[in-house]
């Protein structure tokens, strides 16, 4: 791969980064403050669409910003993997941002200018993450993101919200300094570098047994995968205001937790050291479970965040199985599940927040003929849900296949049995949210309904974001083309 210098990744992760110091500024002109969040996220999506010819073409974009030490730098570089999640969370930042202007103005939230610089530094430390071109730089920026969403979490200021926010710093920050800071001192150790290299950096550089030590710190140390056991943090986040719930789960957060996992198997491993040790499966049994597990403890969940809550640490691990098969059509529906998921399940996250705005119901019981007043929102997310369950023409089918091809290249007869298994539990969470939303009687309006009572959609500033990502799973399955292709690219470069 020609590896080309450009400034391109570093300005896609400082245009936020000037964009939170605007906003700081216009705190007291809302209107000026918001064209910022808005300006700066068109700003980023266009810096990373126009790398995208480079990185199809085969090349790579690099820049170093400084040596720490031999082996240790401060380096970004843009590659398939790359571009892939900061095409899809930059462009997702722009839709997000209309709807957040629309929920905190409605709702009339307190600390919005806190918000949005929070919103604002996340997507800089997403981004990162996407162009870190080692796992020191990735280090960094990993973190960015938890002190940066960890205000968001705390947003509303409740007991709840404080105890939720607690948790999830605990969780982030605490697994990464015991097991992901020690697993690169280990790798470093031993390899003199922490750069990312197609085949991985160990093999040869250290026993199998410290290997498998490595290995086993540093996916318990990725907590943002969402995994069990290290799992918790992400329902107790759901006191988050809705548009930072969508953050959380569906662009920045968790998406920088599987992209990292991905890098970490493919690019610090190496297919082949997995592959002879065996650890691949370990992780592959082990996302299986956590599939399984998560969508039968989202069954019961009446509280509807809470239920997409476990949905996405499902969803995520269908991320983590995919990458663990170690095939070619398992490493491209991993990537392909990065992009499926974000649209997915970010539309289910802005009807939850669209159902709160307009009618202030947030549980399951409570929906019963809520499509009928508002047509559009739960037509989203019957759409959203179908991408999630995999039912074509969306582009949950498209990741779906994949990853069912690369477990059937394997011959991994049990991974086919899980997706299957979890494919149906997908359905059996999901869609009688729609089926009670369109076919069961409505519930009586409460009598301190908080906005006109002839209101029945959200605000247009939420609607039509929630109605676009929808849109966008069908799109994407029609035209999967881009991705489809950073992800063959991946799946060539991992091999």
């Amino acid at each position: 791969m020609e590896i080309i210098h450009s400034i391109k990744p570093l300005l896609a992760v400082s245009v936020s980064l000037a964009a939170v110091l605007l906003i700081g500024l216009s705190s007291r002109r809302p209107d000026i403050r918001e064209s910022w969040t808005v300006l700066a996220a068109l700003a980023k999506f266009i810096i990373v669409a126009s790398m995208l010819p480079e990185v199809l073409s085969g090349k790579s974009l690099a820049i170093h910003l400084a040596t720490v030490a031999p082996g240790l730098e401060i380096k970004l570089q843009a590659d398939a993997l790359s571009l892939a999640f900061a095409a899809t969370a930059s462009f997702l930042w722009i839709i997000t941002s209309f709807y957040s202007i629309g929920y905190m103005r409605t709702l009339n939230e307190h600390a919005q200018t806190r918000y949005f610089m929070s919103f604002a530094l996340a997507m800089s430390g997403a981004m990162g993450v996407a162009f870190s071109a080692n796992m020191f730089t990735l280090f960094i920026f990993y973190e960015m993101i938890t002190f940066s969403t960890f205000p968001l979490v705390a947003h509303k200021e409740t007991p709840e919200a404080i105890q939720g926010a607690r948790r999830y710093l605990v969780y982030l920050l605490g697994t990464s300094l015991a097991f992901l800071l020690f697993a690169m001192f280990l790798t470093y150790q031993a390899a003199g570098t922490l750069d990312f290299s197609p085949g991985g950096i160990l093999d040869g550089k250290a026993s199998d047994a410290l290997i498998a030590v490595i290995f086993i710190l540093f996916i318990a140390g990725i907590t943002k995968a969402g995994m069990m056991p290290f799992h918790s943090w992400l329902p107790a986040a759901m006191v988050a205001p809705t548009p930072a719930s969508a953050l959380l789960h569906a662009v920045a957060v968790v998406k920088a937790g599987v992209f990292t996992v991905i890098k970490v198997v493919l690019f610090i491993f190496g297919t082949d050291v997995l592959s002879r040790i065996g650890l691949n499966e370990a992780l592959m049994y082990f996302a299986a479970a956590t599939i399984v597990i998560s969508s039968i403890v989202a069954l019961k969940q009446d509280n509807l965040k809470r239920r997409l809550a476990y949905s996405t640490i499902s969803q995520l691990s269908y991320i983590v199985l995919a990458v663990a098969i170690l095939t070619p059509g398992g490493i491209t529906g991993s990537v392909m599940h990065i992009v499926a998921h974000a649209f997915g399940k970010i539309t289910l996250f802005f009807a939850a927040g669209a159902i709160y705005v307009a009618h202030h119901k947030t549980k399951v019981s409570e929906l019963d003929g809520i499509g009928r007043k508002m047509p559009f929102t739960m037509g989203a997310f019957a759409v959203g849900s179908l991408s999630m369950i995999g039912v074509p023409p969306f582009a949950g089918f498209i990741s779906k296949f994949y990853i069912f091809t690369g477990a059937i290249e394997a011959g991994h007869l049990v991974v086919l049995a899980v997706l299957a298994v979890s494919t149906v539990l997908n359905a059996c969470y999901l869609l009688p949210i729609v089926y009670a939303a369109f076919f069961k009687k409505p519930a009586p309006a409460p009598r301190d309904y908080p906005l006109k009572p002839d209101l029945h959609e959200a605000p247009t500033l939420m609607l039509i974001p929630l109605v676009l990502t929808a849109a966008a799973t069908l799109v994407l399955f029609f035209y999967p083309s881009v991705f489809l292709e950073l992800a063959a690219s991946v799946a060539g470069a991992g091999r």
